[in-house]
């Protein structure tokens, strides 16, 4: 952290180089990480995994970044929730390849806001959209692409005029994918008893032991769609753009088009095929630095559907019968089914 002053309500107000990364409800105190338009495009998250490099932070109250939002200006950034595993930091970094977009991917704050009691949030939700639409160029607009269980507050993210891209796999796909991964496997066991309480309400009909990794993820996958569901409900119709992901892989072009298209990004066919078929596409996009390719994400998911093939069928039996007493799984596995 610098021993420099820290910045003024109109250095905050006039673009992103303060990004708003965290929230600490009970100091209402905030940290502010100096950022330029390439430490956005290279970060994978903007959460506290930012902080293993050096970076230059100040600590101020909150009452300074309200004070902030009224000079913004602007609350038109784009939006892009998910359900987690379905490849959204890597079409939130392809669309932030554009030349008029700075992606956003997964500040804390708005995680931090996520968690509030309801009753506690909303000054903090009401202003995150101003905070998030602040870019560094004039005619350039923000996309932020939050962590999963944001998708609790889309709507009051949303409002009832911005637009967000809703990514899932379908349910088979995505019991794989996480049975395919040691890592994902641990997050699931780590989310289990967070996901089981935010799905209150909402999914019913569940076994209370679930026997098997697979019927844990299909839980998990009932959860994240669950909340997307229901926020596809409550918001207008032209706000939301569903995207299967392995639908998008098939067509990557497409989806980045019809993407751009959707948000009013302003991109040409060719900065579009570039994109689409550049070396971003290659990477492992939460690790550049590793090389991951679409076939090599199909083998490895076909090679775990086939190893746990009765695990998956017995958890997907369990949501088609969860389904009978919970219309947004219903829903859901609608879309799953239509769709695959």
């Amino acid at each position: 952290m610098s021993s420099l002053p820290p910045p003024s309500t109109e250095e905050i107000a006039r673009d992103a180089r303060w990004l708003v990364q965290a929230l600490d409800p009970a100091s209402q105190g905030v940290r502010l990480i100096a950022m330029d338009e390439e430490a956005y495009r290279t970060a994978s998250f903007l959460d506290d995994r930012m902080l293993q490099a050096p970076r230059d932070f100040r600590v101020v109250p909150w009452v300074r970044i309200a004070d902030s939002v009224p000079r913004i200006g602007r609350t038109d950034a784009r939006w892009i929730f998910h359900i987690g595993h379905v490849g959204s930091t890597l079409i939130a970094r392809l669309l932030g390849e554009l030349t008029g977009v700075l992606s956003v991917r997964e500040p804390r704050f708005l995680r931090d806001v996520a968690v509030l009691p309801s009753e506690h949030r909303g000054e903090f939700s009401k202003a995150a959209p101003a905070l998030f639409s602040r870019t560094f160029r004039s005619g350039q607009l923000a996309l932020v692409k939050a962590t999963s269980f944001v998708s609790e507050i889309a709507t009051e993210l949303m409002g009832e005029t911005r637009r967000a891209i809703f990514m899932y796999a379908t349910a088979p796909q995505y019991i794989a994918s996480i049975l395919a991964g040691p890592a994902s496997l641990q997050e699931l066991a780590a989310y289990a008893s967070s996901r089981e309480k935010r799905s209150a309400g909402r999914i019913f009909g569940l076994p209370a032991d679930l026997p098997t990794q697979a019927h844990q993820a299909a839980a998990a996958w009932a959860c994240e769609m669950s909340s997307l569901e229901a926020a596809a409900e409550v918001l207008k119709a032209d706000q939301v753009r569903w995207m299967d992901f392995d639908r998008a892989l098939e067509d990557l072009r497409g989806a980045l088009e019809t993407s751009s298209q959707f948000f009013g990004f302003d991109a040409s066919a060719e900065e579009i095929d570039g994109i689409a078929t550049g070396p971003l596409t290659r990477r492992y996009s939460k690790a550049v630095e590793h090389g991951y390719t679409p076939a090599l994400r199909r083998e490895v998911i076909a090679e775990a559907a086939q190893e746990r093939a009765r695990d998956i069928s017995d958890a997907l039996a369990m949501l088609e019968d969860a389904a009978q007493e919970s219309p947004l799984l219903a829903r859901a596995l609608q879309r799953s089914t239509s769709e695959a």
